[in-house]
């Protein structure tokens, strides 16, 4: 069984074939799907929608793109919400200076309360990082020292440097459709190099689809064509890579419960 362990089908792009979409994972043998949260008004809805679907789980969290609507952020609103038993963890949150370097404090001041949510609530942190590895070591690794928290870098397409980092303080590596891209060979390296117990799988649907559906809108369904490319990067069988990326996602994810 695999699971797709980062996905947005809360989103808009499912509004017409939510329900087809988790049949079709269903039939591709994904157990488990957390659909993340990217924006703390929409968390309820994720609530409601994981009620009615077993096995689908949600978390609660402010995307760094979002960060500069959220100025007075706090760590108390984000734990409000994980009184719920299918809030699983704290995210997604980050830094992403690719498109919004012109609100980087924003996203400082929410990533660390997102921290600080994550240390008081014992739940994983879902890590959102692009083109900003050096704040993001110094940040994580200044909280980190105050108390230590897990959780994930999620659909990793950063440097070695982040990553051994990551991996050092207890972190897993979680592996995207970016893998299976032709121009992606530095970044398979880095996976290459990623221990199995640490490594996670996920579509970050509806982005970033899998070779081959390249175009086409992502899916739950479709994190068995990124399992077969992990898998042959680990020298495993695709069976073996479900079976293992799935027993770190319930390690990581301890609240997660088979209903």
């Amino acid at each position: 069984m695999w699971t797709d362990s980062h996905c947005h089908i809360n989103a808009n792009d499912f509004s017409a074939d939510r329900a087809e979409v988790v049949a079709r994972a269903h039939e591709a043998k994904i157990k488990y799907i957390l659909d993340v949260s990217d924006d703390i008004v929409k968390t309820p809805e994720i609530i409601d929608f994981c009620a009615k679907n077993n096995n689908i789980y949600t978390t609660v969290g402010v995307h760094p793109e979002l960060a500069d609507k959220y100025p007075t952020l706090t760590a108390q609103q984000l734990i409000e919400q994980t009184k719920s038993p299918y809030v699983v963890g704290i995210g997604e949150c980050g830094l992403d200076y690719y498109y919004n370097s012109d609100i980087k404090d924003f996203q400082i001041k929410a990533l660390k309360e997102h921290i600080k949510a994550a240390q008081e609530t014992g739940l994983p942190l879902i890590i959102h990082n692009r083109d900003a590895d050096d704040d993001m070591m110094q940040i994580l690794s200044e909280n980190y020292r105050k108390k230590p928290f897990n959780g994930e870098l999620h659909c990793f397409s950063s440097g070695a440097e982040l990553c051994r980092f990551a991996l050092d303080i207890g972190f897993y590596i979680s592996a995207s459709g970016i893998i299976t891209f032709k121009k992606s060979e530095d970044l398979r390296r880095i996976f290459a190099t990623v221990p199995l117990e640490r490594l996670l799988i996920e579509t970050d649907s509806p982005y970033l689809a899998p070779t081959p559906h390249r175009g086409q809108r992502n899916e739950p369904a479709f994190v068995v064509n990124t399992g077969e490319i992990l898998a042959n990067i680990k020298g495993i069988t695709p069976a073996e890579i479900a079976e293992i990326t799935t027993a770190n996602f319930l390690n990581l994810f301890k609240k997660v419960k088979n209903r």
